[in-house]
């Protein structure tokens, strides 16, 4: 039991609670970004700007947290239009047809101090695999100036995306992508 509670300060901060936290995710403040070599010489990194969801978090047990988290696909910006066009189109994304990338966790373990393995339904193209995020710390949790309680945590991983269909321009885009993201998390505080 000290060792969870251990855990549960050092990943999520430096309180704990009884009960368990349900956080949404701050689409303002929160980043999914990805790369993917380019003709095998260069790296086009890109974001999806539309992000939502939540975690439910239990500070006692951080292995009974659980994510749901939705990117809407449309959103993607790599910074070129004709580029986001095609990504957006049956070659790759397709998101008239799949509109969101999700993510469901099953499994959060501890990987080390400071850092979480989460294991999840990822899908992509209408495309379900498992995934598994490699979360490196959290803030400690912060009051912001409106009374809001907000905390942030970091993930990586790599995908093949042909996996999920994604097949694109096999000559042009190499098939392993990495995924990084940046999630900052708020709950509301008390009303005044």
């Amino acid at each position: 039991m000290k060792k969870v509670l251990l855990l549960a300060v050092l990943v999520f901060g430096t309180y704990a609670f009884a009960e368990t936290q349900t956080w949404q995710i701050d689409p303002a403040h929160t980043a999914a970004q990805f790369s993917v070599r380019h003709l095998g010489i260069s790296t086009v990194r890109g974001t999806f700007e539309k992000t939502s969801g939540a975690v439910v978090y239990d500070p006692a047990d951080p292995s009974k947290t659980t994510i749901d988290a939705s990117i809407d696909a449309a959103s993607v910006n790599t910074r070129m239009q004709m580029r986001d066009n095609d990504l957006r189109s049956p070659n790759f994304f397709d998101v008239g047809k799949f509109p969101a990338i999700t993510f469901k966790s099953k499994k959060v373990e501890s990987a080390g101090q400071g850092k979480l393995r989460i294991t999840g339904d990822l899908t992509i193209h209408g495309v379900t695999k498992d995934a598994v995020l490699d979360v490196d710390g959290s803030t400690a949790p912060i009051t912001d100036p409106y009374g809001n309680s907000r905390m942030g945590a970091s993930a990586s991983t790599k995908i093949n995306r042909k996996d999920f269909g994604v097949n694109g321009a096999a000559a042009a885009v190499g098939d392993e992508i990495e995924i990084v993201l940046d999630i900052e998390m708020t709950r509301p505080g008390a009303k005044k």
